[in-house]
């Protein structure tokens, strides 16, 4: 055995941290006629080799933490560490003694540009290497001078675990053993400007609850699902052509366990959601419910939609493991699951994605193509290959890993437009043809839509699109601007439906047109009927108090609305709290104001949804041919002066005829135009008692008389309540 002192300049690039390959100085290797294990222990006091039950001592060869041994005719052996550290003495397996964990070709597709499986790859892997159980931490970096994993493992020492460059790829690689699960852990990294940076995992699983900012291992793969029927129904289910009614909500704000702004933590978590939501959500007969963003964020005030970690469940509610539980829970109970996504931008915080490796990494460099001005956010550089993949396994890992049934992709308008926000002109670059559409976005979503409908059926991508973008639920051979989503929130029925429902109902005969005009672009698209959170923040008050009249038409109208939005063409989603008149406005601190529920009218409000779910459940009419020009038919659109509007909703020759009056004025015997002479009775109607209404109606079974009228050969004679709704069901096949 000899020893000797290394020269320094072989330590020079971990000392100085420039080293790409700190692999090839530190650990067991073959220098010269000798074997040398060298090993760099900034903390400890010194440091022994164990082979067996045996033990050297190694020889302390630079001031800096190097120790280092030296054997002549030796081959390579099994290696062991004794650290002497802050009073302790450590056994440890040499991080340096392992080959790559992972292979620089199997970052080919993510470099590339087609990657679906990065979480497969990149993050904090839980490995056995050599029979040694530890971690696998590979990052994304690619202007890096070098790069080092700080954690609990080594007392978030910055410089004691140095990654290695994996070849060209632009990602760092190091297996440390012996970390647990749970533990936290960051990424420093030096740039190119010799500066210093933080980073949290952006492929890390978990996340430390705010405000804390480090990742934490996570075994993404200890969880044993129970919903195998739920996923093999979801394949087959054609959802154009099926009922989806869907709850909106905003997990930290649904019920908390306590009214108090100042106690930030005292929310559900998704075992206690499990127990509490789904059985309110079967009662209420809902198909889906619709989770606004659940990866992990810093800033509570942004609800969510200012992403800090991508693969990483918010950790408010618990672990990932809890959440998979609620997910499980909820298909197990016929119920699916939608999150809200938002690939569109990301914060500015110092610890997340923006400006990762000191450069721009995951956005653009030039900001009038980088930032969002006026939400203070980053765009993501979809031209950018990493970027694509990144954003492309992202979507994949939360229906692979976390079972979900559809994603409703936030901000689309801001992502396909260049000029998004920008009403300058140098304020925006154009495109390669100078024009406004952000060619890299459109290709990152046509592609995003075509692996996953090719890849997982049954999956639905909903876009909340706001401008006159063709085709954006068209497949993708429809058209070349074709997006390839399954549906659209339709935000312009939302709109002037409820611009029209805040007139005065003596006014709205001269505003009738507002209430119509969806079905003259309804079939360019396939849409999802919003009644969202957008309208009930930001001092747009609450959906009741946006009704015209005093408290109880105010509650009349609300029932009439949401009628109208279910007898609607396409699917349906409403804003927790919508379904007992939530008063004040949703404010994210607090829970929702459930003591209404202590009252008649809003316990009125949510039998009336109740019962319009199991309504529109049951009849075909409402939801087969939603997409269709030939399951629906207007009746009368042109009668404004009653403010008055019916149409049939059809499934071959079943059908529905649907009256609304938004008027404070009963129509009796209001004459309708029907298909045959056949009979009808009434199904549902809003004013009933009930649902605490003055119970005008129609409570006989009414026949069409061969009387012509709003271009039909036959009619009914009806009577319409005040601010009301009748569905009226075709009960004889003479049609």
């Amino acid at each position: 055995m000899q020893s000797s002192i290394t020269p320094y300049d072989l330590l020079r690039p971990i000392v100085e941290h420039w080293s790409k390959n700190p692999h090839a100085i530190l650990g067991m290797h073959k220098e010269a006629d000798n074997l040398v294990v060298r090993t760099y222990q900034p903390q400890a006091s010194e440091v022994w080799i164990k082979e067996g039950k045996s033990k050297q001592k190694l020889e302390k060869i630079s001031e800096h933490g190097f120790f280092q041994i030296s054997y002549e005719n030796r081959d390579f052996f099994e290696y062991k560490l004794e650290v002497h550290e802050n009073n302790e003495v450590l056994e440890k397996f040499d991080p340096y003694s392992f080959l790559p964990s992972i292979d620089s070709q199997e970052l080919y597709y993510f470099n590339e540009g087609t990657e679906t499986f990065l979480y497969e790859k990149l993050g904090a892997h839980s490995k056995v290497i050599n029979d040694v159980e530890g971690v696998s931490f590979t990052v994304w970096a690619p202007e890096a001078v070098s790069v080092f994993v700080i954690g609990e493992f080594n007392n978030w020492h910055n410089y004691s675990h140095p990654m290695r460059m994996l070849g060209s790829t632009g990602a760092w690689e190091i297996f440390i053993p012996e970390v647990m699960a749970g533990t936290h852990y960051k990424f420093r990294i030096k740039t190119k400007y010799g500066t210093y940076v933080d980073k949290a995992d952006p492929m890390a699983f978990y996340a430390e609850l705010r405000p804390g900012t480090s990742s934490r291992v996570w075994n993404r793969a200890d969880y044993e699902w129970g919903d195998e029927e739920w996923i093999q129904k979801r394949s087959k289910t054609n959802w154009h052509k099926s009922p989806i009614s869907i709850y909106e909500m905003h997990l930290g704000s649904w019920k908390r366990k306590a009214h108090s702004d100042k106690d930030e933590n005292a929310v559900l978590t998704y075992i206690e959601y499990a127990d509490q939501l789904i059985p309110y959500l079967k009662d209420m007969g809902y198909t889906h419910v619709e989770f606004m963003p659940l990866t992990e964020f810093p800033f509570d005030g942004s609800w969510g939609y200012q992403v800090s970690g991508y693969y990483a469940p918010t950790s408010r509610f618990g672990n990932p493991n809890e959440l998979k539980y609620l997910i499980d829970k909820l298909h197990q109970n016929d119920i699916g699951v939608i999150f809200d996504w938002v690939p569109a931008h990301f914060p500015k915080d110092a610890f997340s994605l923006a400006k990762f490796d000191g450069t721009a990494v995951y956005e653009h460099e030039d900001p009038r193509q980088g930032e969002h001005v006026h939400w203070g956010t980053l765009i993501f550089n979809y031209g950018r290959t990493e970027v694509k993949s990144f954003l492309i396994s992202n979507a994949y890992y939360w229906i692979k890993e976390f079972h979900v049934d559809g994603l409703r992709v936030d901000a689309v308008s801001s992502m396909i437009h260049l000029n998004y926000g920008r009403e300058e002109t140098g304020d925006w670059v154009p495109n390669k043809y100078g024009g406004v559409e952000n060619l890299e976005a459109v290709n990152f979503l046509r592609e995003l839509n075509r692996k996953i409908h090719a890849d997982i059926p049954g999956v639905i991508m909903i876009a909340e699109e706001a401008t006159a973008w063709p085709c954006v639920s068209k497949p993708l051979e429809y058209h070349d601007k074709a997006l390839g989503f399954d549906f659209k929130w339709n935000m312009g029925w939302m709109h002037d439906t409820l611009k029209y429902m805040k007139l005065d109902p003596l006014y709205r005969k001269h505003h009738h047109n507002q209430i119509t005009f969806s079905m003259a672009y309804f079939y360019n698209e396939s849409f999802v009927l919003p009644l969202s959170h957008d309208e009930v923040v930001h001092m747009k008050g609450s959906i009741l108090n946006k009704m015209s009249g005093d408290y109880y038409q105010k509650i009349a109208q609300v029932k009439l609305l949401y009628s109208y939005q279910y007898a609607h063409p396409g699917k349906k989603l409403l804003f927790m709290g919508a379904e007992h008149a939530q008063q004040s406005e949703w404010a994210y601190k607090n829970s929702l104001d459930w003591f209404r529920l202590n009252y008649d009218e809003p316990k009125y409000v949510q039998k009336l949804l109740k019962d319009l779910n199991k309504t529109y459940k049951e009849e075909s009419p409402f939801w087969a041919e939603d997409h269709e020009k030939h399951g629906f038919q207007w009746i009368d659109c042109h009668d404004g002066d009653n403010s008055v509007l019916s149409f049939i909703r059809k499934n071959g020759e079943e059908h529905i005829i649907c009256i609304f009056n938004f008027t404070p004025v009963a129509r009796h015997n209001y004459r309708i135009g029907c298909l045959s002479d056949g009979d009808y009775t009434e199904i549902f109607n809003s004013d009933s008692e009930f649902y605490g209404g003055s119970n005008i109606g129609n409570s006989e079974t009414l026949t069409g008389r061969w009387i012509s009228h709003n271009c039909f050969d036959y009619s009914l004679d009806v009577d319409v309540p005040p601010f009301g709704a009748v569905f009226l069901k075709s009960v004889s096949e003479n049609i």
